[in-house]
């Protein structure tokens, strides 16, 4: 039987499937609540269960797509919050995406950059090699020379890839405990590479062998979560990559990526955070600053259940810290949401980032897990949404580890 035979074949199934969850809707309207766009706007309309009757009205052929119709499912931030709250198991995710899917599918205009990023990600060594620029920028970035609201200042290395730093301090140390496959990714090892620099440091430190397969691409979710063509393709390499190694578990330093992989690998996936905290790390030396505030991705609250906070990480680390008021709330980054809706985006980050204007510290921290959430609370830094005086850095939580350890010679001379 041809490809086409076996597509027409599934097809009515599918689409039998996908007429039965959205129905599964009772419009309780537990998930107004949570809904960030409904708490912006007030319009049922753009709520979740105002776009499954959108959906379910489009696929009877009682409603005609037009420009609302678009517009509400274009609003929606992805975050999940509403799958949680749904008492009747509506898989809105998978919903939310087959309906951007039909979008792109009927002609919907891309915006530019999520277009450009869309074929980027597909082109895993192209990206490296176009993200030296951004990391220079970021370099620089700290001393005046660039800014942008979503280039926050790091260190990141320029040329060593996270695969070759990571068979040199294999070689270096020789840990001898579990084994473990690190996940890169695309956007965070193209800019943000000192995040995954500080995962490889960490692990080790704590006996942990990784391993970084060069031939792993992108993970697809930002294909995914904009209806964009090319995920299948990427899912199938990484499934070829990750699932034959022989390791114990793929770590994962990005909320985003870790469900995106979750959903596709076979092999066991889990966030580097929840996996440090259950070995209990090492402990290293508190860092200078007042208080580490934590804020949960969505994709890790929300995609990965995971609740609780890492606490044995933050006991390793050594300082007071706390869950930010409202942590499980999106900070308006959804993924690419802050790109093509800047405008809800900052009004989400502003109100979600105004507690930082009243706590009793001018030098704290506001840590995360995941490198998109961390440009959205730059941006509330960039933009002056926090008052003059106050100091507040923007961190992902291994880096603060990684910080500890150093302060503490955990490392070594080496």
């Amino acid at each position: 039987m041809s490809k086409n035979s076996l597509k027409m074949q599934f097809q009515p199934v599918q689409q039998s499937k996908k007429a039965e969850n959205l129905e599964k809707c009772v419009h309780c309207g537990l998930c107004l609540e949570v809904c960030p766009t409904y708490r912006l706007s007030g319009n049922e309309n753009n709520s979740p269960r105002g776009r499954l009757s959108q959906w379910l009205g489009l696929s009877q052929k009682r409603l005609h797509k037009n420009a609302k119709s678009c517009f509400y499912t274009e609003e929606c931030l992805g975050c999940l919050a509403c799958e949680t709250a749904c008492p009747s198991n509506v898989p809105y995710g998978a919903l939310l995406s087959d309906a951007k899917k039909q979008l792109i599918e009927e002609g919907d205009v891309l915006h530019t950059g999520l277009s450009l990023t869309g074929k980027l990600v597909s082109h895993h060594k192209l990206l490296q090699k176009l993200g030296l620029p951004i990391r220079l920028i970021r370099k620089f970035n700290g001393f005046g020379v660039f800014s942008h609201k979503f280039l926050f200042p790091g260190d990141p290395p320029l040329h060593c890839s996270t695969e070759k730093y990571a068979r040199t301090l294999m070689r270096l140390y020789k840990p001898d405990g579990p084994r473990v496959a690190l996940f890169t990714g695309c956007i965070m090892e193209s800019f943000f590479r000192e995040v995954n620099f500080s995962s490889v440091r960490i692990l080790i430190a704590n006996n942990i062998q990784v391993f970084v397969p060069r031939e792993q691409v992108c993970c697809g979710a930002v294909l995914e979560h904009n209806g964009l063509p090319g995920q299948q393709e990427l899912e199938e390499k990484n499934i070829q990559v990750f699932d034959n190694l022989d390791v114990d578990t793929v770590l994962t330093n990005s909320a985003g990526c870790g469900l995106s992989l979750k959903n596709q690998l076979s092999k066991e996936v889990t966030d580097i955070l929840y996996y440090l905290d259950a070995i209990s790390p090492k402990r290293g030396k508190a860092l200078e600053t007042d208080h580490i505030y934590l804020d949960m991705p969505c994709h890790l609250y929300y995609g990965q259940k995971k609740t609780k906070p890492p606490a044995q990480v933050f006991e390793a680390i050594g300082n007071s810290w706390s869950l930010a008021p409202d942590a499980e709330n999106c900070c308006g980054s959804g993924g690419t949401y802050n790109i093509t809706h800047p405008k809800n985006a900052e009004k989400i980050i502003k109100e979600k980032s105004d507690f930082l204007n009243h706590v009793p510290y001018n030098n704290c921290v506001l840590a995360t897990a995941n490198h998109v959430c961390m440009m959205q609370w730059h941006s509330a830094v960039e933009l002056g949404m926090i008052k003059e005086g106050r100091r507040v850095s923007i961190k992902h939580v291994v880096q603060l580890l990684d910080e500890a350890y150093q302060n503490a010679g955990v490392y070594g001379k080496n």
